[in-house]
């Protein structure tokens, strides 16, 4: 483990300094929004399409206030986080799943976008799908990371 450890599981418990208190809260915070905003709006949207017409839309346009906010939030505070650490001991490994973490946080990032330039119902579905499929994996790639 590095001296800039999220937890410490080994040794002697510490508490993170003050600034990485803030720059994993936010970070934390943020992907609280992207990640289970979409979970809860997708276990929503059967209520919200009978709440009538272009309701569906306007819980979409609401959601995206929110999250694309926090997604550019996760990608600042991510660099921030990466910078963070010492990479002089980081194994192999840990770079490897830090590449595929950036690579799920593009898909993410891609997929939630093209839902909502996607014009038919079955592209929606899809880019829905891959955006909070490739959310998911980020965050729990980002969860090994921490040590």
């Amino acid at each position: 483990m590095t001296s800039h450890s999220t937890f410490a599981l080994a040794g002697q418990p510490h508490l993170a300094s003050l600034l990485t208190v803030v720059r994993l809260t936010l970070h934390i915070l943020a992907a609280t929004i992207w990640v289970g905003g979409q979970l809860v709006v997708a276990g929503l949207l059967p209520t919200v399409r009978g709440l009538g017409q272009g309701a569906p839309q306007k819980i979409a346009r609401a959601f995206g206030r929110l999250s694309w906010p926090a997604f550019w939030l996760l990608v600042l505070t991510g660099v921030w986080n990466y910078f963070a650490i010492s990479h002089q001991t980081a194994t192999s490994s840990w770079n490897a799943v830090f590449g595929i973490k950036m690579v799920a946080v593009l898909a993410a990032g891609l997929g939630a976008y093209l839902h909502t330039k996607a014009s038919t119902p079955k592209a929606r579905g899809i880019y829905a799908g891959v955006g909070t499929l490739a959310s998911i994996a980020a965050l729990v790639l980002g969860v090994a990371l921490a040590g």
